[in-house]
């Protein structure tokens, strides 16, 4: 049976930080949690996230109106009186790559794992998305073990991005996330640190491309089911069980703002069709599709959501077999 079939019909669990990312020309609301869950939202996929913010404060009242706008629930959201919302200072480079300063001891740092376990056991998620950065502080971390380690056996995947920041970036990070995943993405340049930190055979990275042999040795020592690796202007690969990998090229932007989101526009894309029933090298392609449309817009979402119209008819387009 797929990991899936029973997934499909259930709610997505996205869990970790919802926080502002502070650019120089103004704030926006994000988090690469947040961003998927939007992007899922955006997609007709029924989702919850659980995350944490100070309700009293600029950023928490930007953050709870992004998700009204597009229709996320904030049953999810845990109200912190005490820290602040999640916030990040952004520098630009000219060339649009990008450095994040992430704003110490924020809400989302302190998740509680009870409120997020009463949801599990009433809603049964059939798909659970985590990323790395969550894990950052003591507290979080527990709270994260303990949903994961609470997740009944019928949830049909646990997708990690790992999504390497400063403050959660150690290999002892990386380990305990990738043991508690079904499915991994990474980019290229995460792929050659994990290369590197877990003595993986051949170069990680050569050229720009990535060994096979390294990625089938990562998911051999995690018992992984499916690995993607992002190459940037490389395009993508694609790893499902033992067969060859799907490879995929970059598409032209038409349109190109920032990078912000397009990671996690993937991760949505990815997951909605996957949840529709489409082949793994759909999903891929439409997820590469998706990602590079981002890059043509401001800050990690779509400043309309009308974005998601083309993308949503492209999940409901019969498959070219």
């Amino acid at each position: 049976m797929d990991d899936l079939t029973l997934a499909a019909a259930r709610p997505v669990l996205v869990l970790g930080e919802a926080l502002v990312d502070d650019f120089v020309d103004g704030p926006v609301a994000g988090g690469a949690p947040l961003n998927v869950a939007r992007g899922l939202a955006g997609l007709g996929v029924d989702v919850h996230l659980a995350s944490r913010l100070n309700p009293a404060d600029a950023a928490g009242d930007m953050l709870r109106a992004s998700m009204r706008r597009f229709g996320l629930s904030e049953t999810g959201l845990q109200h912190d009186a005490v820290h602040a919302s999640g916030l990040v200072t952004v520098s630009e480079s000219p060339d649009g790559s990008h450095r994040f300063h992430i704003h110490e001891d924020a809400a989302w740092d302190h998740l509680e794992a009870d409120p997020v376990l009463d949801w599990i056991s009433a809603q049964r998620p059939g798909l659970v998305y985590f990323g790395s950065l969550a894990r950052r502080h003591a507290v979080a971390r527990d709270a994260m073990r303990r949903i994961l380690d609470a997740l009944p056996a019928e949830t049909g995947v646990r997708y990690l991005d790992l999504n390497l920041r400063p403050g959660s970036d150690t290999a002892a990070l990386a380990d305990e996330c990738l043991l508690a995943a079904d499915w991994v993405k990474v980019n290229d340049e995460e792929f050659a640190r994990l290369s590197r930190w877990f003595g993986l055979p051949g170069a990680a990275v050569d050229d720009g491309d990535v060994a096979t042999d390294a990625a089938y040795a990562l998911m051999r020592r995690y018992g992984l089911k499916r690995l993607v690796v992002t190459l940037g202007a490389k395009g993508y690969l694609g790893f499902d069980g033992d067969a060859p990998p799907v490879r995929g090229a970059a598409l032209p932007l038409a349109r190109r703002v920032d990078t912000v989101g397009a990671g996690d526009a993937f991760s949505a894309m990815l997951l909605a069709a996957l949840l529709r029933g489409t082949s793994w090298a759909r999903a891929l392609s439409l997820a590469n599709g998706m990602a590079a449309a981002m890059c043509g817009e401001r800050g990690p979402v779509p400043a309309q959501t009308a974005f998601f119209d083309p993308w949503r008819a492209a999940l409901d387009a019969p498959e070219q077999s």
